[in-house]
């Protein structure tokens, strides 16, 4: 199994907002792709120097080759779409990890 970890920071200004949108359009339209299994969103804790708030969005599929599908396939639209509607408000990095 591998986790699809992405790490954002949103800003404080639509953090609210952000968190709604990503639990009802963005993460269901990423479920719809049908390449993972199920996800979670957790909050890191323990950032008190940084501004806004930040996230570790988790996506778990079966296999690499599913993970490359939704890159490749899916990612860049999905990606786009949260780009345009929260540019300049976020951050993020993603990292890639196997169950073991």
């Amino acid at each position: 199994m591998i986790i699809y970890n992405v790490t954002i920071n949103i800003d404080d200004s639509v953090h609210d907002e952000w968190l709604q949108w990503m639990r009802e359009v963005h993460i269901p339209e990423v479920l719809q792709t049908n390449l993972f299994v199920e996800n979670r969103i957790l909050k890191v804790l323990g950032e008190e120097d940084m501004e806004g708030v930040t996230y570790s969005i988790q996506y778990t599929c079966k296999s690499m080759d599913d993970y490359e599908k939704y890159k490749n396939i899916h990612a860049p639209e999905l990606q786009r779409k949260h780009t345009e509607r929260y540019k300049d408000k976020f951050v993020s990095f993603r990292t890639l990890l196997e169950i073991i």
